[in-house]
Order: C-alpha cells, then structure tokens, then sequence
C-alpha cells in the first residue's frame, strides 16, 4: 500500500517536555496546546484557516475534554474544522498521524493538523457512582497513577513487563546501565552548540505561560527534569523489584507537554514546506501486539509490518527512532531485528526528555524527520510501545523536491 501524503518540511513542532509537577503542572494540557499551536503556526506564516481537517490526541483526561477536538481547533482560531479525539496511550501519536494521512490519502481532507496533548502532572481523580453498592458507595481511580501501575489484562505494572522482557533476553542491570549512558551521549549531541539540533523544531528559550495565559511565568531553556547520571551513580541504584534487574536510572519518568505535525496531500504540502526542496512522505504504518505482559517486544513487530506496508527492508533504513521507556525496549528491539543497540536513538529519545505519552511519538517522528534532513534524505522508522502489550510504528521518507 502508498500513500499520497506528505508532511510540508518544518511545518510540525514540539514544546520542551517538562518532568510532571515541574514548569506546565498546572497548564491545561489542551488550552496550552492551542497556545502553543496559534504562535506557531504565526512564526510559519500559516493561516489556521488553510486546514480543513485535525486530529487531537490526549490519553489525560482534562476539564472539558470531552468536547475534544473542535473545542482545541476553535480555540487557535480554526474553528471551521472538527474532527476525532484519539487515545492510545503512548502509540497515541502515530495513530493520530495515521488517522489524519488515512483522510487525506481518501480525498477528505487536503491539510490536517496533528495535534498531541498531554499532562501527567496533576492527573484527574475520577469517581464511578454505585448506587446499588452498600451505602451507595462508588469506586475512584487516580488516572495517571493507579493505570501506570496496574494493567487490568494481566494485573500487572508496567515495570513488571519490563523486568519479563529483561528476563526473556537475559539481560543485566550493568548493560542497561551502560546503555543509559550511551543514549545520555546521543541527548548532548542535540543540546550541543546552543541546543542547534532540537532548534529546528522547537522554540528556545520557551516561554512558560500562566494558566490564564495573559503572562509569563518562567522561561525554559530546554527539556525540564532531564536527569544527568553518571557510571558512579547509577551503580548505587538498586533495581526497583526484587530479584530485578530494572533500577531507577534505567527508566524514564512521566513528563507534560504538547506536539504537532502538519498532514496534507503532496500539491498543499508544496505550498506549505518551508524549504521547498525536501519532500516527506508517509509510507507505512503498523500496529502489533505480543503475548500479555511484555510490552516492551512489541514495537519490533509492529515495525516489521510498518515496513512491508511501505515495501522496504530495514536495511534501507538509515534513522530509527524508538520509543524507550525502559532500557529494555531497546534491548528487545535490537535483538528482534538483529542490529547494534547503540545505532538508534541519536539525538535522544524518551528515556532521556520524558514520557508525556501522547506527544511523545509525535516528538519522536519529528527528530526522524529532522535527521534523516541532515543526512541528506533516506529512509527513516519509529517505533513505541504502548500501555499494556502493543505498540505501532511508521516508516517515512525524506527526498529532494
């Protein structure tokens, strides 16, 4: 299967991530997004009311959610768009720019806006009503807490099926460790020289609005919280579970932020591109699941089916991007696919800037993007895992016009 869809270059861009209670914990993660989205879009020169189509993604629930995304698009001033509110989980991002691409390749629509939103801080306390229960008592849930550590398929916790994946392919808490500190070198490389990498799609320094957005309250220089580890430090850490391997310094932590991607048939995309002269298209996608409880092998299927759906090898491809909320992604990754843990991941990934969940993979096909451009174009994956045992992938590539 192809698609006629392309990504104008430049056109996308991603907030600095901050680490939950940290600089947006208070922000309503969907008014900051339109913020965010009607400065940015100003910076390009793109009017909101080029786009017929948009697509928001959230897996937070926030104040007045539920009116997903019109409410979003009316409130950056397309308010002549609607279109669906997508949740699933940390695959959020890829299936809303699968859902926006499906619109576009059928004619729908000519120009969507990806819009991918979340808060982990602060999360909503959510009460079920059970009138028939003794003394008419309901049950509650902390949504970013009680589902971080509790998967009603398995009972089990996210770190559970990390240390079964770590335990499947032997792995140790040294290697992990070590590779911590290797993805720590490939972070610096996009801090490196006034943070040149993470420029091209990201305004620095970030002006950290207040909740009425009328001010601002702090600036931001970069990604917030980002934890600096050293070899020294990291082996004082004991692994989190008994008789695991999965210690502190080898995980990520939950972050709050906002991402987009501009979608639009190749004719629109042309007139959008802020450098003419390269060309993104959308290849393929996939979507996979693995045996319950080890979610971190899911992503290599599901990147398996990605490129078979755009008909390349994982030969061709020169960028590869992983979602890792867990050093044990990449492990399982790597030897699914048989290739050198340490040849992805360059620039960073979300074991270093954090796990805002839906905007992380959009944050993630963005760096593709912008390295397989400085390489000069070729062919580029992401891959991420999702709550539970899934996980979804998308294969594009960078070209001269």
């Amino acid at each position: 299967m192809s698609y006629n869809v392309e990504i104008p270059y430049g056109c996308y861009w991603s907030t600095p991530f901050a680490r939950w209670q940290g600089a947006y914990a208070n922000l309503h993660s969907m008014e900051f997004a339109a913020h965010v989205a009607k400065a940015e879009l100003a910076k390009r020169q793109i009017p909101a009311s080029v786009f017929d189509a948009a697509v928001m993604g959230i897996s937070v629930p926030q104040k007045h959610s539920f009116f997903g995304t019109p409410w979003l698009t009316a409130m950056l001033g397309a308010g002549q768009v609607g279109g669906p509110t997508i949740s699933q989980a940390c695959a959020t991002g890829v299936r809303c720019l699968q859902a926006a691409t499906q619109e576009v390749n059928d004619g729908i629509a000519g120009v969507s806006l990806v819009l991918t939103c979340d808060r982990t801080s602060n999360g909503p306390h959510v009460f079920y009503p059970k009138p028939a229960a003794p003394g008419g008592t309901g049950d509650a849930e902390n949504w970013v807490m009680d589902n971080f550590g509790y998967d009603p398929v398995t009972t089990k916790s996210m770190l559970v099926t990390a240390e079964n994946t770590a335990r499947e392919f032997g792995l140790n808490t040294q290697e992990q460790h070590d590779l911590v500190l290797y993805r720590q070198e490939q972070y610096a490389a996009a801090t490196a020289n006034d943070s040149a990498f993470l420029k091209r799609f990201m305004t620095l320094p970030f002006d950290v609005p207040a909740p009425n957005f009328k001010k601002t309250v702090a600036t931001l220089s970069g990604d917030e919280g980002v934890s600096v580890s050293t070899a020294e430090g990291l082996a004082k850490l004991k692994p989190v579970m008994p008789d695991g391997t999965i210690t502190f310094g080898c995980q990520t932590h939950p972050a709050d932020g906002n991402a987009a991607i501009i979608v639009a048939n190749p004719d629109r995309a042309r007139e959008l591109s802020k450098n003419k002269a390269i060309r993104v298209r959308v290849l393929g996608f996939g979507q996979k699941r693995v045996e319950p409880a080890y979610m971190p092998k899911a992503p290599a299927p599901a990147a398996q089916m990605a490129l078979k759906q755009a008909g390349i090898s994982l030969s061709q491809v020169s960028v590869i991007k992983l979602h890792n909320p867990f050093t044990a992604n990449d492990f399982a990754f790597a030897r699914a696919l048989e290739i050198d843990v340490k040849s992805f991941n360059n620039f960073g990934s979300s074991l270093l800037w954090g796990h805002p969940q839906s905007p992380m993979g959009t944050r993630g096909i963005i760096e593709v993007i912008e390295e397989l451009a400085l390489k000069g174009g070729g062919y580029g994956l992401f891959s991420g895992c999702a709550a539970g045992d899934s996980a979804m992938a998308v294969v594009l590539q960078v070209t001269d016009a």
